[in-house]
């Protein structure tokens, strides 16, 4: 089969592509044909080596994805051939064939399109508990949504709105806004001004919630953005990560929350991930989450895919299609 294998860390040119082994269902595994493969930072932390995400070479990126089962493993229950599935967590989905865990795929529904599935997994789900559990947004709250026409940022903002919130969202070009107003945002502005925009939408009181998936650039501006005893959920470092700081700051900001939260930790048993799964596909089929995928790539352009986002040229999600 083919697929993408970067045999040393660096820039994009090391995602190179070239013939593997198939790989075989071993017990408790499915071995699935890749429909779509998602495109997220993390596979390029992974392919730069940057802290936690190093991982040993030579390997095939990719943990997201969406397809159809052509083999099941020993033990399987509830899995058959034929059966479409989708994953967020595993390895390997820049390919044509992936080995899983069955525990951590979940089944698509027939009236689900396979790119749609592979393209809402891990954003999706990663929106779905920002604001359903890491910060249960209440209505009326005020939250800042960082890179809102990112792909976590057009989905969290459909769900913060779901849930009544208010939604102050950042871009970074004109174009951007508008994206991020056709998915809801009540108020947009630019990186460079949210904190004045959020205290003068919110009377000088700041927001409740900052979700800022931006990291370095936008951290300390985000703190600024809260009320006393607002929250700050870091989610990721798209700009690069937050250095340490003095925890005395959430003091003099206001008794302020701040938590650094990851999807392995929110999709714990397999309860909790179907229970996000089955709410994203339930509201993709009845049209209320709409899921933007911003480019397709085949399987052979993953440079190309990885510069566009790195670049930030692109809105909603990237997805690999072998």
């Amino acid at each position: 089969m083919r697929a993408i294998v970067v045999g040393e860390l660096g820039g994009p040119e090391v995602l190179r592509i070239g013939d593997r082994e198939d790989p075989v269902a071993r017990p408790g595994e499915i071995v699935v044909q890749v429909a779509a493969a998602g495109v997220n930072f993390m596979d390029i932390y992974m392919r730069t080596g940057v802290g936690v995400y190093a991982a040993p070479t030579p390997f095939t990126p990719g943990g997201e994805g969406a397809g159809t089962v052509i083999a099941v493993g020993d033990g399987v229950a509830g899995f058959a051939e034929g059966d479409h599935v989708a994953w967020s967590g595993g390895h390997g989905s820049y390919a044509e064939r992936v080995a899983l865990p069955a525990d951590r795929a979940v089944p698509v529904p027939g009236h689900i399109d396979l790119k749609v599935a592979a393209a809402v997994m891990l954003q999706g789900m990663t929106a779905h508990y920002l604001c359903n559990s890491t910060f249960p947004v209440q209505e009326g709250n005020v939250t800042v949504v960082h890179a809102a026409a990112g792909g976590v940022g057009l989905l969290l903002t459909q769900m913060v709105k779901r849930r009544g919130g208010i939604v102050v969202a950042t871009t970074s070009t004109t174009a951007k806004a508008v994206i991020a107003q056709q998915a809801g945002a009540d108020h947009v502005t630019t990186y460079e001004e949210f904190t004045d925009a959020v205290r003068r939408i919110t009377g000088e009181r700041g927001a409740h919630v900052v979700f800022d998936g931006v990291g370095k650039a936008t951290f300390d501006d985000s703190l600024a953005a809260l009320r006393p005893r607002g929250m700050m959920v870091l989610y990721g470092g798209a700009s690069g990560q937050v250095p340490p700081f003095d925890l005395q700051r959430l003091n003099t900001g206001g008794s302020l929350f701040i938590t650094r939260p990851t999807l392995a930790h929110y999709v714990a048993d397999r309860a909790e991930l179907l229970w996000r799964a089955d709410d994203l596909f339930e509201w993709i089929a009845k049209g209320e989450l709409d899921v933007r995928i911003g480019g397709e790539y085949p399987l052979a352009d993953a440079a190309r895919a990885h510069d566009d986002l790195a670049a930030r040229r692109t809105t909603g999600k990237l997805v690999l299609v072998p």
